[in-house]
C-alpha cells in the first residue's frame, strides 16, 4: 500500500479496512485478517496495525472475539457510510465548491466530467 503524508499510517490503514468493508470484502460478523496478517500484507510495523485495529474497535466497526480474532460489527458498513457521507458533505464538498469557484468551473463542467468517467 502506498501511504501519503497527510494522515498517520494507522489512520490510513483504518480507512483502508473501512473501504474493504464498504465494498463488502468483509461483511457483518466475518473475520478480518489478524493484526499481524494485516501488518505483513501492508508492510508496516505490527504496532501500527494494532493502533488501527484499536481505533476501529473503539468506533465499534470491528470487535474482538478473544482467542479467535477480529470480526466486522453488524451494521458497520452503514455506520461507515453515514460517517463518510457526513464528512464529505460538511468538509470536502464545501472545499470542492470553493476550488470550483476559484477556477471558474460550473456544475456543468463537473457533470460532463462525471459522465465521461462513468462510461
Amino acid at each position: 500500500m502506498m501511504f501519503n503524508s497527510d494522515k498517520p499510517i494507522f489512520q490510513q490503514m483504518a480507512d483502508r479496512l473501512c473501504d474493504e468493508i464498504l465494498v463488502q470484502t468483509y461483511q457483518d460478523d466475518e473475520r478480518i485478517p489478524s493484526v499481524r496478517e494485516y501488518a505483513v500484507m501492508l508492510e508496516v510495523n505490527t504496532n501500527t496495525a494494532v493502533k488501527a485495529y484499536e481505533q476501529l474497535s473503539r468506533e465499534n466497526i470491528i470487535y474482538n472475539k478473544r482467542g479467535l480474532g477480529y470480526y466486522v460489527t453488524p451494521g458497520a458498513r452503514e455506520q461507515i457510510l453515514k460517517q463518510r457521507r457526513k464528512v464529505f458533505l460538511e468538509q470536502q464538498l464545501p472545499e470542492l465548491f470553493r476550488q470550483m469557484n476559484l477556477l471558474g468551473l460550473g456544475i456543468e463542467d463537473v457533470v460532463g466530467t462525471w459522465q465521461h468517467l462513468n462510461r
